[in-house]
């Protein structure tokens, strides 16, 4: 019986240490990522990116209003063939953030 109670308390905690690191995002309040903050002029590559990103439509870690100019706010991509701040590659499996392209209200929660 006392087995039996240490084991379930055992797999109460693994559990209760797990949840909260799964629900965690990898970017940060500041809209920092490894130390790219996620605004301003983007390069998309089709190898060694900075970030590799996913779109999606639901629980992003980010939401990506495109512009043309002053990609100033946390989630401000503009797009760009040279002269980028970071690289981004579009994947579909393992990315490193998942986004959401939005028209209004960029930024994390």
């Amino acid at each position: 019986m006392a087995k039996k109670i240490i084991a379930l308390f055992v797999a109460l905690l693994i559990i209760a240490v797990s949840v909260p690191t799964m629900a965690a995002s990898v970017i940060n309040k500041d809209g920092y990522y490894k130390g790219i903050r996620l605004n301003g002029k983007v390069k998309v590559v089709d190898h060694f990116p900075d970030i590799k990103v996913k779109v999606v439509d639901a629980f992003p870690d980010i939401r990506v209003k495109t512009v043309d100019a002053f990609p100033d706010k946390i989630g401000e991509w503009q797009f760009v063939e040279y002269g980028e701040d970071f690289t981004i590659q579009f994947v579909e499996s393992f990315p490193d953030i998942k986004i959401k392209f939005v028209d209004a209200f960029p930024g994390v929660d």
